[in-house]
């Protein structure tokens, strides 16, 4: 039996995720070393107990990866408010990860527009979007006083400049 035809290391439900996270990673056309990377330390420290498992884990999830499945058609099957929390967390992570080059904003137009779907289809409350972004945010991407932006004002600031 080849890798290939081995089944998947995570459950169904995990998979989803997986794919909707990699959906993010994919939205600007083009999946970026720091994005495999964050996705796979978070899927391996989520799924897998030791040190062995979490190394192997990333191995076989890495193929995964290459499926940039549409997230109007994996998300529906996130049912759990705490897996649509995990993965509205995860999406916004990734696009967060990298900069196709260091001119353009950490999240690009077609990262955002992602986003917004994904944000649409998981239909979490606002405040609880709100919360989740205000904890991944870098911290270089603080307001003067202190206060996180929230994703909506920096999409503003993008499209508006």
């Amino acid at each position: 039996m080849t890798l290939q035809e081995l089944p998947p290391p995570i459950s169904p439900r995990q998979m989803d995720i997986l794919r909707a996270v990699a959906a993010m990673a994919w939205a600007d056309g083009k999946l970026e070393p720091d994005e495999i990377r964050l996705m796979l330390d978070e899927f391996a420290a989520l799924f897998a107990k030791t040190d062995a498992e979490r190394n192997s884990l990333k191995n076989r999830l890495r193929e995964y990866l290459g499926q940039n499945i549409p997230l109007e058609e994996v998300v529906p099957n996130i049912k759990s408010i705490e897996d649509r929390k995990l993965t509205l967390r995860l999406g916004y992570q990734v696009i967060q990860a990298s900069r196709r080059n260091p001119d353009e904003p950490r999240v690009n137009l077609d990262e955002a527009a992602a986003y917004q779907r994904l944000v649409r289809i998981l239909d979490l409350p606002s405040d609880l979007v709100a919360d989740i972004e205000a904890s991944i945010i870098p911290p270089d991407e603080l307001y003067p006083q202190g206060i996180i932006k929230s994703l909506a004002s920096r999409l503003h600031k993008i499209l508006n400049t």
